[in-house]
């Protein structure tokens, strides 16, 4: 088969201009992303605080439809000084939360040497937007059979971001999905990145693979994350991975941006409605929050 563009396996061409589908199985269910399914809601705090937090906050978004628990072990942070998160005692937090809830997870891997023991927590392994372009990463990644979350780079063109996730696909890993989490442009006085949601037409029209927004890191504002996750869902985003934490104000890490579990209870309300214009919602789900009782009393890590 002979295509032209310079991503050749992430090409829709290469799939008979139809979208692919990724099948992801978690302890309850096997989770399906692509253009023919339902939105899939991905949610939970940027890093994993201590025992208590993490399962709250798995059980809070799960009672509102949530198929996968976010939460990051390891964090790379701008400055030195950052916290940095907790690292492999935060993966047993989250293989914890897992077993309780039944949520597949979603973390991040920062160093080849720490995929190991990411990959046996994760069900879906997340590339940062900071090492989009970690050759030695992707070609690692690629190697294993875990579903891959990769995220744009800051300022990464489409078709570098293209390219990237061919390096995934031409090591032996078919299950590439997608992440715009909003690109650097001029202006970050009032929001923390630019969300590109042009980038979803323009996905649809070059790449088979599912398509992640993140709205949270997008704004990096917390009140312009709703806005922004309906209007991702009108531009036909397969999934939403939006941040949440029980006290955003003492959050270790993007507090501003997230949402508390009342705030996305009442967004998925709202996202309801909308997906169910588009065919992309046929879920039903309790719509609970801020009732639960925790199941243990943990210390912080």
């Amino acid at each position: 088969m002979s295509i032209n563009k310079a991503f050749k396996l992430a090409s829709r061409e290469f799939h008979n201009g139809e979208p692919s589908e990724i099948f992801v199985s978690t302890p309850n269910e096997i989770v399906a992303f692509g253009q023919n399914h339902p939105i899939v809601q991905i949610a939970g705090p940027c890093s994993v605080e201590n025992e208590e937090m993490i399962i709250y906050t798995a059980l809070q978004v799960k009672a509102v439809g949530a198929k996968f628990l976010r939460g990051g072990a390891y964090k790379p942070r701008t400055s030195p000084y950052a916290f940095q998160g907790h690292g492999e005692s935060a993966l047993g937090l989250l293989a914890i939360a897992r077993q309780v809830t039944g949520l597949g997870i979603v973390t991040e891997v920062m160093d080849t040497a720490d995929l190991e023991k990411v990959a046996s927590v994760a069900d879906i392994i997340q590339i940062g937007a900071r090492n989009m372009q970690n050759f030695s990463l992707l070609k690692r990644v690629g190697a294993i059979n875990k579903p891959v979350l990769l995220k744009r780079g800051m300022s990464a063109t489409i078709e570098e971001w293209l390219m990237a996730a061919e390096y995934i696909l031409t090591a032996g890993n078919p299950n590439v999905i997608l992440c715009e989490r909003g690109i650097r442009t001029f202006d970050q006085q009032y929001t923390r990145n630019t969300l590109d949601l042009s980038a979803i037409p323009v996905l649809r029209s070059l790449t088979h693979l599912p398509i992640v927004i993140d709205p949270s890191h997008g704004t990096g504002r917390a009140e312009y994350v709703p806005a922004m996750a309906m209007a991702a869902i009108a531009a036909g985003a397969d999934s939403l991975m939006i941040e949440v934490h029980p006290d955003p104000a003492k959050a270790l890490s993007d507090g501003p941006q997230s949402l508390t579990p009342e705030q996305y209870g009442d967004l998925i309300q709202d996202m309801i409605g909308i997906s169910k214009i588009f065919g992309r919602w046929t879920q039903k789900y309790p719509i609970s929050t801020g009732h639960l009782a925790l199941p243990i009393h943990a210390t912080n890590t």
